[in-house]
């Protein structure tokens, strides 16, 4: 056994994969018990197929991520929708010619919902924060009305707190499309999440170990290669300081004799509610049921790290452990938490590919005994 794998997640299963291909043996640990890290899904006790840690919606724009993972699932074509919930209304998000039609009682052509948004913006530059991004697209009223709440709520954050690439995430359009995502390929794989990892997993040459913490192994790990995709200041024993994360609660509720609750997969609660959303799932799977299963979203500072915070004081803290990481011998830092990056799932596949490339290139000590 030559590499070690911290976390059978996508980064981890993508690594896991690709090295034992090239004809290394592999061993993959998660401390938790199960594979497919936040992406885990499974049926509920009523039947109804649950993402366990919230929706994870797959697209990408790469050939090369959408090809790599076709080998391991058929797909469902879906492109995600959603709403959020402002002044007792449902109206389209991102924000659109629907949006502000309905909103403000206009019947606006695209021409004249860009004059619109030309007529409200408060034009800002350098675009250094989020809240610059916002009022500099959208202005004030739809800023308050669709996203300081929102933002608060989901990273304990004000806007102008929060680096500009969050916000800039999320785009404005002139027109009708209400996809949350205009990626090229959008699609759920058709068996879930959990039985797509575990075909990404299952090669001779992997070996899966479950509920086994990385402290408990380190030390006694011969001197092979290691590929961590955990949290960077947990592998260092936050040596210079705890990076921040925010962690969700998780609210999963069956609704016996419901068809279908919400018009779309996703409502945002922007303004009112602890939660920041609700998804019901039948939606992204396409699953027959005489019941629905939701889950609630909420945002807080304590728990499992999902996302790291993107203000600049967390960034230059994450410089210095990147560092460290860069110094640390036959050790691989890839993913969202190891590289404190707020990646897409198809962002964190293409990552860990480039980074087995680069391994591949390089030759990787074997240990003396295994």
């Amino acid at each position: 056994m030559d590499i070690l794998i911290v976390g059978a997640g996508f980064a981890g299963a993508t690594c896991a994969r690709t090295l034992a291909e090239a004809g290394h043996r592999v061993v993959v640990i998660d401390r938790r018990e199960h594979i497919a890290g936040n992406a885990f899904d499974r049926p509920d006790a009523h039947g109804v197929w649950v993402h366990q840690y919230g929706p994870h919606i797959f697209h990408t724009n790469s050939e090369k991520v959408w090809a790599f993972l076709s080998r391991f699932t058929a797909w469902r074509p879906y492109e995600h929708r959603v709403l959020a919930q402002v002044e007792g209304g449902l109206y389209p998000i991102p924000v659109n010619r629907t949006t502000v039609n309905r909103l403000y009682g206009l019947s606006l052509d695209e021409t004249g919902v860009a004059h619109f948004f030309e007529q409200v913006r408060q034009p800002r530059e350098p675009l250094r924060t989020s809240e610059d991004v916002v009022l500099n697209s959208v202005g004030p009223d739809l800023c308050d009305k669709f996203f300081r709440g929102y933002t608060r709520k989901q990273w304990g954050l004000e806007l102008a707190e929060l680096s500009a690439g969050v916000a800039a995430r999320i785009p404005t359009r002139c027109n009708d499309d209400d996809r949350y995502f205009t990626d090229r390929f959008q699609a759920m794989p058709a068996d879930g999440y959990t039985a797509m990892f575990g075909r990404l997993l299952d090669h001779p040459d992997i070996e899966v170990r479950l509920g086994v913490d990385f402290e408990a192994v380190r030390a006694a790990w011969p001197r092979g290669h290691t590929v961590y995709t955990g949290p960077v200041d947990e592998y260092f024993g936050h040596r210079l300081g705890r990076l921040p994360y925010r962690s969700l609660r998780f609210e999963h509720e069956h609704l016996p004799g419901v068809a279908q609750q919400q018009p779309v997969g996703t409502v945002n609660y922007p303004n009112e509610h602890a939660y920041t959303r609700i998804t019901e799932f039948k939606h992204l799977t396409g699953q027959q049921h005489a019941g629905t299963s939701i889950v609630r979203e909420f945002p807080q500072a304590e728990g499992d790290p999902y996302y790291p915070i993107p203000a600049a004081a967390n960034e230059a803290l994450y410089q210095r452990y990147r560092e460290l990481a860069e110094r640390e011998a036959n050790t691989t830092f890839i993913g969202r938490l190891a590289q404190y990056r707020y990646y897409n799932m198809d962002q964190v596949v293409a990552a860990a590919l480039h980074a087995c490339e680069s391994m591949l290139n390089q030759p990787v000590p074997v240990p003396e005994s295994a």
